[in-house]
């Protein structure tokens, strides 16, 4: 295993959110985290998606396969982010059961790619699906911070998360779960770290999907709200235009 290239990665991640704490100090320990986290997701999804779509091999095809170096150098990018995420979230209490989960299965599961040299195709298919929507999480969450989430900007971002979350990771995700479910040359070790990450998924999109009725329900009843205030001035001024007429007709005939 490329311990060096872990032990660097996370180093790298550290004096990161240290440099953003320079220069955001006047921000919390969360925003300069968020930073690192919005960072790690862009080059992360970079990286795996030249992974995939150009270096190979595709993994829907090659599940189980010998990891290349490049998907050596991708995994061990992300184990030392992940180990970096843990630690902070540890450190500041700031996740929930699930989301620790999350962490420790992908930690896990790339520590045993990893160790193993094989199934780096596909857990780095797996990191792109599930990197792809995080810059998006970010963004939200600083968009609340600076105030500008209530805005049709802050509606793009949520329904471009919630249709990439739904179409990648659950869609695309349960294609390439089942490649490697069925694939002969995948361990069965990692077959079950797919179940994992799978079941993981679909927790997160039903969280995920009671947001987006509550988010479209309360919308909803605010267009409602607005119709009926916009209903109620039209009919007061035409009262008030049908009172101006009758004392206009009224100081005529006086």
């Amino acid at each position: 295993m490329p311990v060096l290239e872990v032990i660097l990665g996370l180093i790298g991640w550290l004096c990161l959110y240290k440099l953003f704490g320079c220069i955001f100090s006047q921000r919390g320990p969360e925003w300069n985290c968020r930073l690192v986290t919005l960072s790690h997701g862009v080059i992360i999804v970079l990286l795996t998606a030249y992974v995939i779509f150009i270096d190979g091999p595709w993994p829907l095809t090659h599940a189980g396969t010998e990891n290349t170096e490049l998907q050596t150098f991708a995994l061990a990018v992300c184990l030392g982010y992940f180990l970096f995420d843990l630690g902070w979230c540890v450190c500041y209490r700031t996740e929930g059961p699930v989301m620790m989960a999350h962490h420790a299965a992908s930690i896990v599961g790339i520590l045993l790619a990893l160790s193993m040299g094989v199934s780096g195709c596909e857990t780095c298919g797996v990191i792109f699906g599930s990197e792809l929507t995080n810059p998006l999480l970010q963004t939200r969450w600083i968009l609340r911070q600076v105030g500008l989430y209530d805005s049709l900007l802050g509606d793009a971002v949520d329904l471009l998360f919630i249709f990439l979350f739904a179409t990648v990771r659950v869609g695309v995700g349960t294609a390439m779960f089942y490649c490697e479910i069925t694939s002969p040359r995948t361990t069965l070790i990692m077959k079950i770290g797919g179940v994992v990450m799978y079941v993981l998924a679909w927790v997160f999109m039903v969280d995920i999907a009671r947001f987006g009725y509550k988010k479209s329900r309360g919308k909803y009843k605010k267009w409602q709200e607005n119709q009926k205030l916009k209903k109620e001035n039209s009919k007061q001024k035409l009262d008030g235009l049908s009172d101006g007429s009758k004392e206009g007709i009224n100081h005529e005939k006086s």
